[in-house]
């Protein structure tokens, strides 16, 4: 019997992955990572400057397409999936890296608010998961799932977080539903959770003045690596839990924390 290459498992050249929220710090570097595996990316968002320049970059040169969509809603998440399915004769994986959070005291914040960050974190990516299940069970040859939570949908935080945590919990729990739900049809799902990394709204954590400072001596005490994550710290997950490495891992959540719930 002649053994096999681990590395084989990995391999991601010829598949057809969604990335949703790519416009964002996590989806640009999942997406140049995964292109550069030799995937085919299909760039969704609602930033259509963004997603076209990201589309230009020669990782993704001859293996890419845009879907210039936000999931808000069943017609617009199956758009995103059927771009993929057009482009590249179907699906084989997908991450939902879309996503927002609106800070404020529970007894301050607005239902609008609430609702908001609800629809962006939970609803997003169970519209996502409806338009990729669908297409997955009709191919009938199972597929992956990338969902997106933090840290905080294990743990509370005292700055006005009422919406974002639960709305992250949420995530985690659809995540292990639809691995139970999907088990039979070979279509796993899965869940990643970071904790802080480097994007437009953590800039100021990473910067070097008193704030800054401050947030990372606090947030060091926490981190056993000691450093905030970038975003290309998450692309070797990624690419392991979306090929045939991960084949026999479903409803898993990784905490991508640099050992932050391990104190």
């Amino acid at each position: 019997m002649t053994a096999l290459d681990p590395t084989s498992r990995f391999d991601l050249v010829g598949s057809s992955l969604v990335i949703s929220g790519a416009s964002g710090a996590m989806g640009r570097a999942a997406a140049l990572g995964l292109g550069a595996a030799g995937a085919n990316v299909t760039l969704a968002g609602s930033n259509l400057p963004a997603l076209e320049q990201l589309a230009a970059e020669p990782a993704l040169a001859g293996h890419v397409s845009i879907a210039p969509h936000r999931p808000d809603t069943p017609e617009t998440a199956r758009a995103i999936i059927q771009t993929a399915v057009e482009s590249f004769g179907r699906l084989d994986g997908m991450l939902v890296a879309s996503g927002m959070n609106k800070v404020s005291p529970i007894v301050d914040q607005s239902v609008e608010d609430w609702e908001s960050v609800m629809d962006a974190n939970v609803k997003g990516s169970w519209l996502m998961c409806q338009a990729a299940g669908r297409v997955f069970l009709d191919q009938g040859d199972g597929g992956s799932v990338v969902l997106v939570s933090s840290t905080r949908g294990r743990l509370g935080h005292p700055a006005g977080y009422s919406a974002y945590c639960p709305s992250k919990a949420a995530v985690d729990l659809l995540g292990k539903t639809l691995a139970t739900e999907w088990g039979p049809a070979g279509i796993r799902v899965n869940v990643i959770a970071p904790t802080v990394f480097r994007s437009e709204l953590t800039a100021w954590m990473y910067a070097d003045d008193e704030n800054g400072r401050a947030a990372r001596e606090a947030m060091f005490a926490r981190i056993p690596l000691n450093r905030f994550a970038e975003p290309e710290d998450f692309v070797g997950a990624l690419q392991y839990l979306l090929s045939d490495a991960s084949s026999f891992v479903t409803g898993h959540v990784l905490y991508l924390d640099g050992g932050y719930t391990a104190c």
